[in-house]
């Protein structure tokens, strides 16, 4: 049970900071998770922290609702569409390679392509259905453990013409609708998965909800670009040596 606990707390502080919470559930899960496959544990438990992004944002999710802000539904809408024709069939790729050093290689990788994004924020000014559609691509490709789901959507929004808070803000609701649609389907491909991981959503929402405005404040401050590069580079180092 202890396990799994410290699985949930993993999610809860991680999954605001942009160095990929996926990844750290999974590698860490890796060594201790016999009947279930890391990254299954670690997209399932992005559950516990959908449901402190639906508290926190509220009162944005009963305006995009009941239709008040149609623009931000008809985003959603076209994100979702667009993470998940890239992200489930990446899924079913990655799940084949991403064990044991195969894990930190993939990992490695994700990682170096975070820091790149990181450094790599411009303003194009694109529309927002062309915003739309290439945030929600880049949140599909944050299947790939290692590359920052918040890191590569706050990149794809950072394209158009809007403020630091509003892209945040946008960036953690349109993860809502894919988690809730991916976490649906893991539990009925697998239903046993619940009953194991229960005690690990329960912490991931306490957690959660405890760190999402101050460590969404902390993130804003902190350049994550050249953790995320040292860690990427640490990851092909364990895989290196794993296979000695």
């Amino acid at each position: 049970m202890w396990d799994y606990i410290f699985l949930g707390i993993l999610q809860g502080i991680f999954e605001w900071i942009p160095i990929s919470s996926e990844g750290i559930v999974a590698i860490v899960g890796q060594y201790f998770l016999k009947e279930f496959h890391p990254i299954d544990v670690a997209i399932f438990l992005h559950l516990g922290t959908l449901l402190a992004v639906l508290i926190y944002f509220r009162k944005e999710w009963k305006e995009v609702l009941t239709l008040k802000d149609k623009n931000l539904f008809y985003f959603l809408i076209i994100a979702t569409f667009f993470s998940l024709i890239v992200g489930f069939p990446l899924y079913k790729s990655v799940k084949e390679i991403t064990i044991g050093a195969g894990l930190l290689v993939v990992m490695g990788f994700g990682l170096l392509l975070t820091s790149f994004l990181q450094k790599e924020r411009k303003s194009f000014n694109l529309n927002l259905n062309h915003l739309a559609i290439f945030s929600g691509f880049l949140q599909g490709l944050s299947v790939i453990p290692g590359l920052s789901r918040s890191g590569s959507t706050i990149f794809g929004l950072s394209l158009g013409k809007k403020n630091p808070s509003e892209i945040l803000k946008i960036s953690y609701m349109m993860s809502a609708p894919v988690i809730f649609l991916a976490s649906f389907y893991l539990y009925f491909k697998n239903p046993i998965l619940i009953n194991e991981c229960w005690i690990s959503l329960i912490f991931s929402f306490l957690v959660g909800i405890s760190t999402l405005h101050y460590l969404i404040k902390f993130s804003q401050r902190i350049d994550f670009s050249k953790f995320t590069l040292i860690f990427g580079f640490l990851c092909f180092l364990g895989a290196i040596f794993s296979f000695f």
